[in-house]
């Protein structure tokens, strides 16, 4: 039995088995390395983003940063390529990019400031070991959650999610402290809505090949053009050395605490809720539905790809939603691009001088560039929703509750903060809180619903008829209507 599986002949068009679909196609490899550099390009804030947090809290010397920051890249890689090529049962099969997930970010925080610094590094990663064993534990249960996703959830779970991610642009383009003397300081603004407005002018004219590489296009030309104002920071890649391997457990043996082991199995049963959704909607995207058994299989991926990260001085790993819109945007559907994306992140963990080169990137360009990626998903949910029939009034009640919770912590990330910490693990992911809003709206207005209708049924099929008199005989001759 071959250990890496390809499915083809699926979404076949005419009845022919000779087609092969989007999602498996291989690509010629100049185009499959330009779409996977793309990804990294539009992934790579996000994964580098929480160590650095991490670290600084800990006040970790630079070297140890770099290395930090190169188990994530390195263990963010290999859950790509496990994840969009698969092996035995783990892995979606879908180009469907891992990275660390932000959501661990705030409890993994709190342990450092309960822990000290001497011995956090090692009960994260206690934690994340557990809580990655439990998800690929649990993923085949978890995954019969899909039954609870139809057209009007999927949609508006699309769309959640790229309403949701709108704010990270913002941020990139403004900045994420509001007192500071640059925050949304006009040459930032300009940078970011130019670059915003050369990735659409580039999806609008350019042809072809070209046209699938125009967000990696106006990345660079919005790198160049801040070059020039001092918009770039060239600090990392000079201090970067040139090779590193993360060994295992270099940076921490795992250590077991109770409460830190619980706090981050929350996040990671977060992260799988979101990560199903995300497969529900990258299934709708690419034309390929994301059935139990491929949740299932993506699920034991984000399981397996966290207990490596342990392992190797990474964070827990989950689904990059942004990824998604860059899919949707250039239709470049095919998971060997995303298997190829994953392969340049390890490559970028081993020689974390070549990795220096992608954050040169300014925020302001990546926010701007992001801006069209994030409308690309929400613009996907929006067309999902279409066909979902919302001229009932049940749907559109759905869809208007789901958003409207979902949407609380984007508009007032702070409107929990009186929470208890436990609840505000789930409540200030809007996506997790309009995923749940709508499967449960689903539930009452629909399912519900259908059942009222379906016991109604049997109970007037089960009443006693009314008795309708025989008519009498006709006395009318009927040989005339004989055919003859």
């Amino acid at each position: 039995m071959a250990l890496f599986r390809t499915r083809r002949n699926r979404g076949t068009r005419n009845g022919k088995n000779t087609d092969v679909h989007p999602v498996d196609e291989v690509l010629p490899p100049v185009r499959t390395l330009a779409y996977g550099v793309q990804h990294i390009a539009a992934m790579y804030a996000g994964v580098v983003a929480p160590p650095l947090i991490v670290g600084e809290a800990m006040g970790l010397p630079p070297v140890e940063m770099t290395l930090l920051i190169g188990a994530s890249l390195f263990t963010a890689g290999v859950a790509t390529v496990l994840q969009s090529l698969g092996v035995w049962k783990v892995g979606a099969r879908l180009p469907f990019v891992n990275g660390v997930t932000f959501g661990s970010v705030a409890p993994m925080l709190a342990i450092v400031a309960q822990r000290g610094q001497d011995q956090s590094l090692s009960i994260i990663y206690g934690s994340v070991l557990v809580a990655g064993l439990l998800a690929f534990l649990v993923a085949p249960y978890f995954s019969r959650l899909v039954r609870f996703f139809p057209p009007v959830v999927n949609g508006t779970v699309i769309t959640l999610i790229g309403l949701s991610l709108m704010p990270v642009g913002i941020k990139w383009i403004a900045g994420t402290d509001p007192t500071a003397p640059d925050y949304a300081a006009p040459g930032k603004v300009a940078l970011g809505a130019l670059t915003f407005a050369l990735v659409l002018l580039f999806n609008r004219f350019l042809k072809g090949f070209w046209n699938r590489i125009a967000l990696l296009i106006g990345l660079v030309a919005g790198t160049l053009i801040a070059w020039p104002v001092g918009l770039i920071d060239t600090s990392t890649f000079e201090s970067a050395p040139v090779f590193t391997f993360p060994a295992p457990f270099a940076l921490g043996t795992p250590v077991f605490d109770l409460t830190a082991t619980i706090s981050i199995c929350i996040v990671m049963l977060v992260a799988m809720v979101e990560t199903t959704a995300d497969m529900v909607a990258l299934g709708e995207i690419v034309d390929r539905p994301a059935d139990e058994r491929t949740i299932a299989a993506g699920l034991r991926a984000d399981g397996a790809g966290s207990a490596l990260s342990a392992v190797f001085g990474g964070f827990t790993c989950s689904a990059f939603a942004q990824n998604i819109g860059l899919v949707a945007l250039t239709r470049v559907r095919s998971r060997y691009v995303v298997a190829t994306a994953g392969g340049v992140l390890v490559l970028l963990g081993l020689f974390p001088v070549v990795g220096a080169v992608v954050s040169l990137v300014p925020q302001p360009v990546l926010g701007g560039a992001a801006l069209v990626l994030f409308g690309s998903v929400a613009t996907s949910g929006i067309r999902t929703l279409g066909s979902a029939g919302l001229g009932d009034p049940f749907h559109s009640l759905i869809v208007a509750g789901a958003l409207g919770i979902g949407l609380v912590p984007v508009v007032a990330p702070q409107f929990y903060e009186h929470f208890p910490s436990a609840l505000r693990t789930v409540l200030d992911s809007g996506i997790s809180t309009g995923c749940i809003a709508a499967v449960l709206l689903n539930l009452l207005f629909t399912t519900w619903r259908g059942e009222r209708a379906a016991t109604d049924g049997d109970a007037a099929a089960t009443e006693t008829p009314v008795a309708v008199p025989e008519p009498r005989p006709s006395t009318k001759d009927t040989t005339s209507d004989t055919v003859r």
